[in-house]
């Protein structure tokens, strides 16, 4: 895994939902956590691939799934899945009453058309 620098298990999430959608008005299909400031955005399967962007900005490699019952980390600069590392601060998903893709209100009918690939 990526140097130890790239992560601060005290940082909690930035939020329930990815920053860049909810201050859009955007959806999402999968939310991923920035393992060391704590920003959630979207995976790459969404539309607007916050979650890519934040690293391509940020240099923050790591991200940690934001899924419920999800423990695994991405490596960006190394392109490698690991399938856990150390417990990053509470909560670890987000809201089991928040559907998946999310939010609720805001997923068009159509949204497996708009999916990334």
């Amino acid at each position: 895994m990526t140097d130890a620098t790239a992560i601060d298990p005290s940082v909690p999430p930035s939020g329930t939902g990815c920053v860049e959608c909810d201050a859009s008005g955007g959806w999402w299909f999968h939310l991923r956590r920035c393992a060391l400031c704590g920003h959630i955005g979207c995976c790459d399967s969404s539309p607007a691939q916050h979650a890519t962007a934040h690293w391509k900005s940020t240099g923050h490699p790591l991200v940690q799934s934001f899924e419920p019952g999800e423990d695994w980390f991405w490596d960006y600069d190394s392109d490698e899945l690991y399938e856990s590392g150390p417990e990053l601060a509470q909560p670890s998903g987000h809201p089991l009453d928040q559907p998946t893709p999310g939010p609720a209100g805001r997923v068009p009918d159509d949204w497996a058309r708009s999916l990334n690939r």
